[in-house]
C-alpha cells in the first residue's frame, strides 16, 4: 500500500500549464515543481512568461520550460506538443488554466460590459480563449495521454461557474441603473462551459485512463480596491478571499495519484461562497 506522502508525488511528470505568466499559472507551477514534476509554462506573452520562469527557478530551483503560443491555434499547440514528445517523451497533465477576464470597466460612454452593449467580436475573443483554448489543449495534449494510456487534466472554473455573479459588487454610486458596470456576461459563459467541459472529458478518454477534474477557486487577492474587497467578503463565509497560494493543495490532489478515484468532479474552494 502507497503512503499517504507518496500519492502526491508527481516525479518526473511532465504538465502543461496553459497560462502559464498569470498569477495562479505561477502557483501551479510551482506545486508540480515542488513535488517533483516538471511544469511547462505555456502562455502567448513570452515577456511575462519569462518573468514566472525566472522567478519560479529563484524560488523553486525549478528550471522550467516555457513555450510561446496562442492556444486558439491548434497548429501552434500541435507543434508544441510534439516538441514535448521529443523532449520529454510523454504529457501527464494539463492544467488549463488561461483564460480573459473581461473588464467590468469601460472608458466608452456606455459600459460595454452590460449585456446590452456586450460588442459581439468581445464574446468570440473571450469564447475562442476560455472554452475554444481549452478544447484545443485537451485535443493536443489529451489525446496523447491517451494514447500513452494515462494522464490528468485539470480545468480551472470558478466559483462563477456554479453561481451567477452578484452584481450588486460592481454598482457604482451615483450612476444610473441602465449605466451600471456588471460582470461581462463571458465570464460566467465560459466558466460553466469548462465545468461541461470537464464532465465530457471525463467520460471520453476514462477507458484509456485519462481523468478529468475541475478546480473551481473563488476570489484571489490582486490589489482590487477596498471598497471591491469588502463588498466581497461580506458574501464569503471565512470572511477573506485567498491568497494566491492557498490552492496548491487543490491542484497537487487534482494532478497527483492522490486523486486517482475522482473523475468528472468540480473542487469547489470559494471560501462556502456558493453554500450561502
Amino acid at each position: 500500500m502507497a503512503s499517504v506522502d507518496s500519492l502526491f508525488r508527481l516525479d518526473g511528470r511532465v504538465a502543461v500549464i496553459t497560462g502559464g505568466a498569470g498569477l495562479l499559472g505561477y502557483q501551479h507551477a510551482a506545486t508540480i515543481a515542488g513535488l517533483g514534476g516538471i511544469p511547462v509554462l505555456l502562455d502567448i506573452n513570452g515577456e511575462a512568461l519569462a518573468a514566472n520562469a525566472a522567478r519560479l527557478a529563484e524560488e523553486t530551483g525549478c528550471q522550467a520550460p516555457t513555450r510561446v503560443a496562442d492556444i486558439t491555434d491548434l497548429q501552434a499547440l500541435e507543434a508544441v506538443g510534439q516538441q514535448l514528445l521529443a523532449e520529454h517523451g510523454r504529457v501527464d497533465i494539463l492544467i488549463n488554466n488561461a483564460a480573459r477576464n473581461p473588464k467590468v470597466e469601460s472608458a466608452g460612454d456606455k459600459d460595454f460590459s452590460r449585456l446590452e452593449h456586450f460588442p459581439w467580436e468581445q464574446w468570440q475573443l473571450d469564447l475562442n480563449v476560455g472554452l475554444g483554448g481549452a478544447f484545443n489543449c485537451a485535443k493536443v495534449f489529451g489525446a496523447q495521454m491517451a494514447q500513452q494510456g494515462r494522464g490528468v487534466i485539470v480545468n480551472i472554473a470558478s466559483d462563477l461557474g456554479v453561481i451567477a455573479p452578484d452584481q450588486r459588487l460592481y454598482r457604482v454610486e451615483g450612476r444610473e441603473a441602465e449605466q451600471q458596470p456588471v460582470k461581462p456576461v463571458t465570464y460566467s459563459v465560459v466558466k460553466h462551459g469548462l465545468i461541461g467541459l470537464t464532465k465530457y472529458l471525463a467520460t471520453y478518454w476514462c477507458e484509456q485512463g485519462v481523468r478529468c477534474n475541475a478546480l473551481s477557486p473563488g476570489g484571489v487577492y490582486a490589489g482590487q480596491n477596498d471598497v471591491f474587497v469588502s463588498k466581497l467578503t461580506q458574501l464569503i463565509p471565512l470572511g477573506r478571499m485567498a491568497e494566491a497560494d492557498e490552492y496548491r493543495g487543490a491542484i497537487a490532489f487534482l494532478c497527483s495519484d492522490a486523486s486517482a478515484y475522482m473523475n468528472g468532479a468540480n473542487l469547489v474552494m470559494d471560501g462556502g461562497r456558493s453554500t450561502w
